[in-house]
């Protein structure tokens, strides 16, 4: 059974070939750490297994409502093994050039305030899809939407995508859904 993210969201993810030849440049240098006064951002990997596992598996009910919009990911059941094939595969993807995702961890790094993914869409006409979660408690203290006003400028001032899709912010889930649905059916 797969545990995270790295499987939660197929649908928007191209064919290998497609994301070499036009997902990001191959000059492009992607980031590795990125520091502000309240977090910092790392690349998901195993290890950040167990401070990424207590972060998710300590919202479980809301990620699976604001992320996942599904039970499949996080569930009770995720494993150690899962754990470590999750960040395995998002470590992966990272090398390859896939895809990214990061950790967004405190600035001393020791715990886990959430995690954001750069992604090729599936879906015409945007060039990245960017995803976000943050804790159940960051979400109570206001931090998604910070983390979100962030990263939206993040994207726009240190990568390269000319259009970004932000499901389930900038674009609804039922709007992105459908068009997924609509790429898939051809």
């Amino acid at each position: 059974m797969t545990a995270g993210p790295a499987f939660a969201d197929q649908a928007t993810a191209k064919p290998e070939s497609d994301i070499k030849a036009s997902f990001i440049a191959a000059d492009f240098k992607v980031p590795t750490l990125v520091q502000t006064p309240g977090f910092k951002l790392v690349p998901l990997g195993p290890a950040l297994v167990k401070v990424d596992f207590d972060a998710y598996m300590s919202s479980i009910e809301h990620l699976q409502k604001t992320f996942t919009r599904s039970t499949s990911w996080p569930h009770k059941n995720i494993s150690d093994d899962d754990a470590m094939k999750d960040m395995e595969t998002e470590q992966a993807r990272f090398e390859k050039r896939e895809s990214f995702a990061y950790a967004v961890l405190t600035p001393d790094g020791s715990r886990e305030r959430g995690s954001v993914y750069v992604s090729p869409s599936a879906v015409g006409g945007y060039d990245a899809v960017v995803r976000l979660w943050v804790t159940k408690a960051e979400y109570d203290a206001g931090f998604d939407a910070e983390l979100y006003s962030w990263v939206t400028n993040w994207i726009k001032k240190d990568w390269p995508f000319a259009k970004v899709a932000y499901p389930g912010r900038a674009i609804e889930w039922t709007t992105w859904d459908a068009a997924v649905a609509a790429k898939k059916a051809g």
